[in-house]
């Protein structure tokens, strides 16, 4: 192995557009990671406290305390509950305003030539039997 045919591979996987928009990417999500969780902390749980609950279990079964996952899971479908309703759902919407609405069904495509000719030798076989 030639260590410029090494480095040379490397730089190009480490320049490929992919990986640096997987890194941008991973850092934005991080950011947008903490905009969440603050608006679950600040608003979403204080507004299940005032309810009547608090979300957070404690059930210990022998040396388990299986309430740390049950609370994991509450917080993990909280979050992703306020991700869907309050960023994906809004982005769809605003993705598709302005675009016009297809009123008609689109005309299916027309037939090759090939397909004609085979449903004709098959119409013709059907027709002999």
């Amino acid at each position: 192995m030639d260590i410029k045919t090494v480095v040379g591979e490397f730089k190009a996987f480490a320049l490929r557009g992919n990986v640096v928009d997987l890194a941008v990417g991973v850092i934005i999500g991080a950011a947008f990671g903490d905009v969440v969780k603050a608006f679950t902390d600040g608003i979403v749980l204080p507004l299940i406290n005032a309810l009547g609950g608090n979300p957070s279990v404690s059930l210990h079964l022998w040396v388990f305390n299986v309430g740390l996952v049950i609370s994991g899971l509450l917080k993990f479908l909280i979050t992703a509950a306020v991700i869907f309703f309050f960023v994906i759902k809004p982005l769809a919407a605003l993705a598709g305003f302005g675009k016009p609405k297809d009123t008609a069904p689109a005309e299916p495509p027309p037939v090759p030539d090939d397909v004609k000719l085979l449903t004709e030798i098959r119409d013709l076989l059907k027709s002999k039997a």
